[in-house]
Parts: C-alpha cells; sequence; structure tokens
C-alpha cells in the first residue's frame, strides 16, 4: 500500500500480528494507516490490557489521511489517548495500560521526516544507507540498570525485571513521551514491534530478515514468525515501513542526524507480560 504522491513522504507498508504460543488473548494493538504507524501492547492481566492498547490505537486512527502530523498533533493524541484509558470502567479496562510507539510522517520546511514516538519497551528500528539502529530507548527497569552500568546488554535480555516498564499509557503512570525526528531518505526501512517481537529475535536476526525479504508485507510475516518458531512466548507485532519516494527541497543539502525533541508543554497469564513498574512491586 502506499500513501499520495503529494505527501511529504511515500511509503509501503505490510503488517502481522500473533498472539504467540502461550497466551489466549492478543494484548497487542496496531495502527498502520498513512501517515501512522504505531504499535501499542496492552498490559494489565485480568485488567484487560487489550481494551486499553485498542482504545489508544482508535484514538490515534482519527488522524489517518492527512498528508503528514505534527508534534502537536501527536501530543494531542496521546493526551486524548490517557485520559481515555483512564476512563475506562470496571471490568472493562480499569487499571490497565499500554505502551505505544512507532512512527508517523511529518513534513518540516517541505522535507519529509519520520516523526518517532515511545512510551515503554515497543520498539522502532530504522535501516537506512546499510546502518541498522534502534531509535527508541526501551523504558524499562533494565535499561536504567545497563544506563547506569549496572548491567550489561546481555545480561539485560535474561534478566528477570526486563518485562517491567517505567513509562506507559495508563497503569498509574502519567510520564510523557519520548519524540524524534529523523530526516528521511528514499529507501528507508522502518520497523516498529512489540517486545514479543525483540524478545525472541536478537538485533542481528531482525536485520537479517529486514534484508533478506523485499516486500514490507513479506517482512512483517517472516519476523513474527521467525518469534514464534523462536518461542513465542509474548503476543508479537511488527509493522514494516518503506520510503518509496521523500519530498526534499531542491538542492537543499539533507542534515541526517536523529533529533530528539520536546513535547509541547501543556485471565491472564502475566509470566513474562509486559508490566508497569508500580504492578510488579505490587507482586503482581
Amino acid at each position: 500500500m502506499t500513501a499520495a504522491p503529494s505527501a511529504p513522504i511515500t511509503v509501503a507498508f505490510g503488517a502481522a500480528t500473533d498472539a504467540g504460543l502461550r497466551r489466549r488473548i492478543n494484548e497487542d494493538s496496531y495502527l498502520a494507516a498513512f501517515p501512522l504507524f504505531l504499535v501499542a501492547d496492552g498490559m494489565g492481566g485480568h485488567n484487560a490490557g487489550e481494551i486499553a492498547s485498542a482504545a489508544v490505537v482508535e484514538e490515534f486512527a482519527m488522524l489517518s489521511g492527512r498528508e503528514s502530523l505534527t508534534i502537536d498533533d501527536v501530543h494531542t493524541a496521546v493526551a486524548a489517548a490517557r485520559r481515555r484509558v483512564a476512563a475506562l470502567p470496571a471490568g472493562a479496562g480499569a487499571g490497565a495500560g499500554t505502551t505505544l510507539a512507532g512512527v508517523v510522517i511529518a513534513d518540516v520546511d517541505g522535507e519529509g521526516y519520520w516523526l518517532a514516538l515511545n512510551l515503554g519497551d515497543s520498539r522502532t528500528y530504522r535501516l537506512s544507507e546499510g546502518s541498522f539502529e534502534q531509535v527508541s530507548v526501551d523504558h524499562s527497569v533494565v535499561q536504567e540498570l545497563v544506563d547506569s552500568g549496572q548491567l550489561d546488554a546481555a545480561a539485560a535480555h535474561r534478566d528477570s525485571r526486563r518485562n517491567v516498564i517505567t513509562r506507559a499509557i495508563g497503569a498509574g503512570s502519567d510520564a510523557e513521551p519520548d519524540y524524534w525526528l529523523l530526516p528521511a531518505e528514499d529507501g528507508d526501512r522502518i520497523l516498529v514491534c512489540s517486545d514479543g517481537l525483540s524478545g525472541e529475535l536478537d538485533k542481528d536476526a531482525i536485520h537479517g530478515i529486514l534484508l533478506a525479504e523485499a516486500d514490507p508485507q513479506a517482512a512483517a510475516t517472516r519476523l513474527v514468525h521467525e518469534a514464534m518458531i523462536r518461542g513465542g512466548r509474548d503476543n508479537i507485532t511488527a509493522l514494516v515501513v518503506d520510503a518509496l519516494a521523500v519530498r526534499s527541497r531542491a538542492g537543499g543539502a539533507r542534515e541526517r542526524d536523529t533529533v530528539p525533541v520536546s513535547a509541547p508543554i501543556e485471565d491472564a497469564d502475566i509470566d513474562g507480560d509486559t508490566l508497569p513498574r508500580a504492578m510488579a512491586t505490587r507482586g503482581f
């Protein structure tokens, strides 16, 4: 699928999701509708995380169909999604929460940009001109330990606290997302995924699949399939978005650095599931 040629970035994209091999319900929700490509990983066990993740995706879906979005648009949608999750009634999602990660298409002075956002430990990766990087930074206890030098990356992948997150929408969190502006280039490939994928496939394995599968739908499907083969211990979602054409100012040199930006001021088996820090410390 592609966007209108007048958009700042014309894209093709694919999406795949599965409940995995150990879970009865898929608490992941996603939105792949131009100009938004987002994954929400619900959490909460008996509190119905799938309701929280679906509510967030539904809120953002109201922005679909536009040619581009601004950070104000996204920040306003995050605030509305937070209110919507907070208002979920008892027995239908009250107390649940969700991660949120992904990219939206942005127009910056006539040029196409990826505007990435993140709350929690779902991830956004970028493959561009031979370089493969994780754009988002996990909001998790183990990431804090890695950043402080108390844990190395290899140990973090096995640590029993790896599913405890420090930011979310709902579940008692009111933290703001991280945002980044990435100047888009023809041929960019963006991957947005829940931790059910990154928990089963390491960065090299993900990179290899993104290189091997030219079609974005084939890449998304294979990523989920490979995560199932490796264990499928959690819900798994993958969105793959390819930049087919990027609008830029004629004759203008493009800066390639990723730029962090600030927001405007204003019955479930939970073993291995994503948990907010407050819930984990209460012994859920």
